[in-house]
């Protein structure tokens, strides 16, 4: 992954070309975008992300197709708008990162900035004593090729990576499309257990049978193990991007299980309608009441307004809640934008930027809310209205009287009944009470009457005679206290 023209494909040409040299590896049909090296022992599939897309996409259907990101940082022009993007998808899928400093042979090449630079975006590369990797290379020249394979290498031995081919498969759709003649063709990569031919698959909200497996030279293979792209045709639908592949033992099920996720999804969608406006994110706040950070997007015109949206994100919240920018870049709100939204349940924030026409689709597709904006204050104050919503309201309670008991009857059909003189303010019928004894609570609740004289009455006045009789409590004597007071709800503000 990384920034457009810093060498993503070029690399890869690079390593596959200095295999096929060495008699090792194939070539491979440009619409697959994945590639299989061989490294001595191990076989190692690249995938090229055409865009950062798919990648949020499968991690919001939870698969996990990546196990290492190679994040390509062109030496001679360090971090750019998409190679911080690039870093925000591999954090968020939660990938460890090699970082790969291309084009050092170039004249104006400093990886030392590269590394510099990427300290601000939280990845500390092993030079700058962090633990990420990093390896000087050129795909003109070839050098540091070999490094960067190695340190593959190293990433997955620590990362103890391992598969079972005995079982029936599974794996993840990297892409996939309705081709003329040969129906709908998924391009899936085995991430566990054996593909073999004739078997029958459940794939996201479409099933289908294996008519046959092709591999990233173009060739018809039978079997097709973990770790290996392969394109599947025989399904009965197109997939998406992300979705899962399992292999079931029979046709019925598979169909069964195709049918209840397409149901589900449908309902999901009526359900939804827009499942991340901002006025449900309040609401979801409201009804959970552990979340207490809201996560946004970020699109301006340019980079200046960038820094000051989120500088004054930033500032908004208190201990109980922070807003989150999960990605803030310039320019056209895209598709990559909707698929981490969507991905992480954000709302998507445009300052004085449009979304393009498939963005605008997929976020009514999705149900992930757009907001324009051309004042940075109305922005500021619309998140902090939502980032309020996050705040538990506050229960403020107002003291509006006390009445001391002077004597205690009993009256048929209403027990004990308190006859009162109201010392202190008012005594109020809907207001909640306290009854205290030598200043210990020892009951809270509300009243069953308050009369004054033979009437039932809402309020008496400091200075006057009542009878009070409590819900559901009769243990009252003479002497106690009765506090009264009225609860209200504050709705608190984010300052």
């Amino acid at each position: 992954m990384g920034h457009v023209d810093h060498g993503k494909t070029s690399l890869l040409d690079a390593i596959r070309n200095a295999r096929v040299v060495s008699g090792e590896a194939g070539g491979i049909t440009q619409h697959i975008g994945a590639y299989q090296v061989n490294k001595r022992v191990e076989l190692l599939t690249f995938l090229d992300t055409p865009g950062h897309a798919a990648f949020t996409s499968m991690r919001a259907r939870g698969a996990q197709v990546t196990d290492i990101v190679i994040l390509v940082v062109a030496a001679d022009d360090a971090v750019m708008p998409q190679t911080i993007e690039a870093i925000n998808h591999a954090k968020a899928a939660q990938v460890p990162m090699i970082v790969a400093i291309n084009k050092i042979d170039r004249p104006a090449a400093d990886a030392q900035k590269v590394r510099t630079d990427l300290l601000q975006h939280e990845v500390i590369v092993e030079q700058m004593s962090g633990e990420v990797q990093d390896v000087e290379v050129s795909a003109t020249t070839g050098q540091g090729l070999d490094q960067l394979l190695e340190a593959i290498a190293l990433q997955s031995e620590i990362l103890e990576l391992k598969a079972n081919p005995k079982r029936a498969a599974s794996g993840a759709v990297i892409e996939a499309q309705l081709d003329v003649g040969r129906g709908p063709v998924a391009t899936v990569l085995v991430q566990n257990g054996t593909l073999k031919l004739g078997d029958i698959f459940v794939v996201g909200e479409q099933w289908g049978k294996v008519r046959a497996l092709v591999d990233d030279k173009g060739d018809r293979i039978k079997t097709a193990g973990p770790s290996t792209p392969v394109e599947v045709l025989g399904l009965n639908g197109t997939p998406e991007a992300g979705d899962v592949l399992d292999v079931v033992s029979t046709e019925a099920q598979a169909r069964e299980i195709a049918q209840y996720r397409a149901q589900a999804a449908k309902d999901r969608r009526a359900a939804a309608g827009a499942a991340t406006t901002l006025e449900q994110l309040m609401a979801n706040a409201k009804a959970n009441e552990d979340v207490s950070e809201l996560p946004i997007l970020v699109k301006t015109d340019v980079q200046g307004s960038a820094e000051a949206i989120v500088q004054a994100m930033d500032k908004i919240g208190n201990d109980e809640v922070r807003v989150r920018v999960l990605h803030s870049g310039v320019g056209a709100i895209t598709e990559s934008d909707i698929g981490l939204a969507e991905a992480s349940g954000a709302p998507v924030f445009g300052f004085n930027v449009r979304a393009n026409t498939s963005a605008r689709n997929t976020a009514n597709q999705k149900g992930v809310e757009i907001r324009y904006y051309s004042v940075i204050y109305d922005l500021v104050d619309d998140v902090k209205a939502a980032a309020s919503g996050l705040l538990s309201a506050e229960i403020r309670e107002t003291f509006i009287g006390y009445a001391s008991i002077k004597e205690v009857f009993k009256v048929s059909g209403v027990g004990k009944v308190a006859g009162c003189l109201v010392t202190e303010g008012v005594a109020r019928r809907s207001a909640g009470v306290r009854l205290l004894r030598d200043n210990v609570v020892v009951h809270e609740g509300t009243l069953k009457t308050l009369k004054r004289f033979k009437d039932e009455v809402g309020e008496v006045q400091s200075g006057q005679e009542c009878g009070m009789a409590f819900e559901n409590y009769e243990d009252i004597r003479p002497e106690d206290v009765i506090e009264i007071f009225e609860r209200e709800e504050v709705e608190r503000q984010l300052s």
